[in-house]
């Protein structure tokens, strides 16, 4: 992948900064939150509400992945 950006399809790209803020928004905004997705698309920017819902379930199928050992872990730098 190259740069500091995650695509999801060819309209979708997601820089650093916006992944940072989308994270930040879901610590913010929880599950119970009304209008969470326009929420969260508000704080990233550039985002409608479907993106950001999109790129939170392609996040967990992700995260289902690496729990089941399908994707290994990341190794990280200490």
């Amino acid at each position: 992948m190259a740069s500091n950006s995650i695509s999801y399809g060819s309209s979708c790209l997601w820089t650093a900064k916006q992944n940072k803020l989308f994270e930040t928004a879901l610590a913010v905004y929880d599950r119970d939150t009304p209008d969470r997705w326009i929420k969260i698309a508000r704080a990233v920017g550039g985002k409608s509400a479907e993106e950001v819902k999109m790129h939170y379930e392609v996040l967990l199928q992700d995260l289902r992945h690496i729990e089941s050992g399908y994707i290994p872990s990341p190794n990280y730098r200490p």
